[in-house]
């Protein structure tokens, strides 16, 4: 959950979401070296008298060629990487399928034989204390923490996008069509997203609450909502 005023990611729940605030602190580097080195040679540019020896530089200009192009590797592998780890679905413990409308989620347990609910806003009058305004929901997703989710996301009518920013995962959900991502959780908590995509009027009225439990829990929980 952000806090007011904070200005880095949130605590991350997933190996994928760690691995993607690993490569944004370790692109913020490679740009503050970029631009401390820009700004020394500046500064310099600025300081020092004009000479002639700047005007045929053969060795300088092999340099600043060699070297972006060295940059841009050690951008792009570490990127490429975290791409096909969030591409890759290895045997799912459990397939969860989330079904966009306007304005509400619908979910199924698709390993259950009749474990199907609605997802709706909880109205600002009807909030519990300690309940988040515009982010709790009637019905929560609850998953087994430390277990592979394979979660497919589709839409009922218009576009729609499934996100839950400390998980890592930003699906769109299209019309017609199924995508799939997956995600594991290493921690317990309620994990807050919303809706990522502009669906119309009630589009910030869709939030998305996930609840990461032992596998105990899960369990007592799923057979209590299928009997």
């Amino acid at each position: 959950m952000a806090n007011h005023s904070q200005l880095g990611f949130q605590d991350a729940s997933s190996p994928i979401m760690e691995e993607l605030v690993e490569f944004h602190d370790h692109a913020l580097m490679v740009a503050l070296a970029i631009c401390s080195l820009v700004l020394y040679l500046l500064t310099l540019m600025l300081m020092e008298k004009l000479s002639s020896n700047t005007v045929d530089a053969q060795e300088v200009e092999l340099i600043w060629t060699i070297l972006p192009a060295i940059v841009l590797i050690l951008l792009a592998l570490p990127s490429l990487q975290i791409l096909y780890m969030m591409d890759e679905i290895n045997e799912p413990d459990l397939t969860l399928k989330a079904i966009g409308h306007q304005w509400y989620w619908t979910y199924e347990y698709t390993d259950f034989k009749d474990l199907t609910f609605d997802s709706y806003m909880i109205p600002t009058p009807e909030l519990q204390q300690g309940h988040f305004r515009l982010l709790e929901v009637d019905h929560r997703v609850v998953i087994p923490m430390e277990s592979p989710i394979r979660i497919i996301v589709t839409a009922g009518d218009v576009l729609h996008s499934w996100a839950i920013p400390t998980l890592g995962v930003k699906t769109d959900a299209i019309p017609g069509r199924l995508n799939q991502t997956s995600f594991i959780t290493t921690r317990p908590g309620i994990f807050y997203g919303q809706c990522s995509e502009i669906c119309g009027a009630n589009h910030s009225y869709m939030p998305i609450v996930v609840e990461s439990t032992p596998l105990t829990h899960f369990e007592n929980w799923s057979s209590l909502l299928s009997s």
